[in-house]
Parts: C-alpha cells; structure tokens; sequence
C-alpha cells in the first residue's frame, strides 16, 4: 500500500525551540491516521509544514508524492485542510462564502453541500463574524468536505461541535471514507473519538515518532494486568508499563502480551490473576507517563 503523506528527516527550529525533531513518517493510503502526542510535542507544527505553511528548518514531506512545499491548484482540489485557528472571510456571510468557494473546485458537490449546510444547521444568512466558534468550525470542515477531497488534514477537528453533531460528523466521515477511499490524517486531544473513527496511530513526543501502527494491532499487545498477590522478586515477563505495588497486590501494564506471557502469569497466579484489554486512552496516557519518565 503507496503512502499517501511520507516525511524524511522533518525538522522544525525556532530558535532555541525543536518543535519537531528528524521527523520520518509514513501513511499509508486509504487509512484513517489519528496523529496524538502532548501538548508541545509538535503536532500542529508537523501539521502546517505538511500543509506548506511553515517552512522546515531541514528534511522533506509530501503530499499525494508531491514536496509539500510545491502544491499546486490541482492538488489543493485533491485536499482538504481544516486547521485548529483557522481564519475564515469574516466579513462575508456564511452562504456567500461558500458560493465564492464552490467556484474555486471543478468537482464540488452541491447535493453534498445541501446535506452538510442542513446536518450541520449552518445560519448562511449570518455573517461569520456573528456566528459561534461552533458554527465557523463547521463551516470549515464544510469547505473542506463538500469537493470530495482524497485527503482530508485535520488539526483538533472537534473542538466547538456539540455532542450531536459531532456524532453526526464522525458517522458521516466514516460513511464518505468507506465511500470515496478517503485518507484521512487528524490530531486531536479527543482520544475517545478516535477509537471510533481511526484505523491507523501515529504517536509523537518532543517532536519525534515513538510509534506507528494500525490500531487494531495496538490493542491486541496492550493489556492491563492485576495480580491479587504479593509480587514474586523474581517474576519475569518482559518489559512492563506502570508498575504499582502494595505488600498484598500489583498491577502493570503489559505492551507486549503473547500467549506465552498469559501462560506464565496464569501458572503463576491462577485464580489471582485479571487481566483486562485496554481502550486507546489508557494505552496512550500510558505511554505518555513511559516518554515522560524516560525524559526526566
């Protein structure tokens, strides 16, 4: 499967700041990437130079095999890019811009704009600057749906939606990426909704890639062990994450569970012995408390 963003030694320097550090990466095409790190660790940054509005201080990124510094017009019609600040024509009303904008793309679909105008519940007579942050994210994402882009770049894509519609978006990406072969590359802090929409993570930290891989494989080597027993000095199972410990019970978390770790523990524990599988929110905080123990 062709990689549809690729980066090669991406880094980015403000001054003293490495806001993104040698930064190699692949997404394969027709996935649904979900992009997740700390606060600070360089998301957005990585984000904006894929998109080609901030220059890497060295290395190179790409979209659709293309240097992300070279985009032409007929790749932009190929991709939609929502940013988390995204600055709008604020003086136009809503309807007027995206009648303005649905000239600028040969393949806008207008029945498709219909339906987003009408989930979304788009005010056009208003103008921008009057409306909700709400309402201009949606308004956004709108612009950026409605010409049936081959890849979608998303920075915190649902901040400002309500419950309802952000339901309603998820359902509806996940339909049109089914649909159309979408790729789909989005950070966010919102990591309960990226179990329901991504298929693929990438994880960083300072700047650099600490993992990448499909999320179903993620869940299969995460689990969460708990152990009703005082622990034996000896005990051996390999790596382990969040080691706690009293004198009658420990727990871990275990990021590489095989058959064989569970064969050792339950010989060893018996009926002592739960283990649980993991939602991606526990496996990355603790991952995150892995990289921040690591850098203190």
């Amino acid at each position: 499967m062709n990689a549809i963003i690729e980066t090669q030694g991406l880094t980015k320097r403000y001054r003293r700041e490495l806001a993104v550090n040698n930064l190699t990466l692949s997404v394969p095409r027709g996935t649904l990437c979900a992009f997740l790190g700390r606060n600070g660790a360089g998301k957005t940054t990585t984000l904006k130079m894929l998109a080609g509005l901030v220059t890497p201080t060295s290395g190179t990124s790409s979209l659709l095999g293309r240097d992300s510094t070279r985009l032409r017009p007929e790749e932009w019609r190929r991709i939609g890019y929502v940013s988390e600040n995204q600055k709008l024509y604020d003086w136009m009303k809503m309807g007027e811009l995206i009648a303005f904008t649905r000239k600028l793309y040969p393949l806008w679909d207008e029945a498709f704009e219909k339906d987003l105008t009408r989930k979304f519940s788009l005010p056009l007579d208003r103008k921008i600057k009057h409306c909700s942050l709400g309402e201009q994210r949606k308004l956004a994402l709108l612009l950026s749906l409605a010409y049936r882009p081959e890849l979608l770049i998303l920075d915190e894509p649902f901040g400002g939606l309500d419950v309802l519609v952000k339901d309603e978006f998820l359902a509806g990406l996940l339909e049109l990426t089914q649909q159309n072969e979408w790729s789909v590359f989005f950070s966010t802090h919102d990591i309960a909704e990226v179990e329901k929409l991504a298929d693929h993570i990438i994880v960083l930290e300072q700047g650099r890639q600490e993992l990448s891989e499909p999320l179903e494989s993620l869940n299969e080597r995460f689990r969460k062990v708990e152990v009703f027993a005082p622990k034996p000095a000896d005990l051996d199972v390999g790596p382990v994450l969040d080691l706690n410990q009293t004198e009658q019970a420990f727990s871990f978390v275990h990021p590489q569970w095989t058959a064989e770790v569970e064969r050792t523990l339950s010989n060893a524990f018996g009926s002592a012995l739960e283990v649980k599988p993991m939602p991606l929110r526990d496996i990355f905080l603790s991952l995150a408390r892995s990289y921040q123990k690591r850098e203190s």
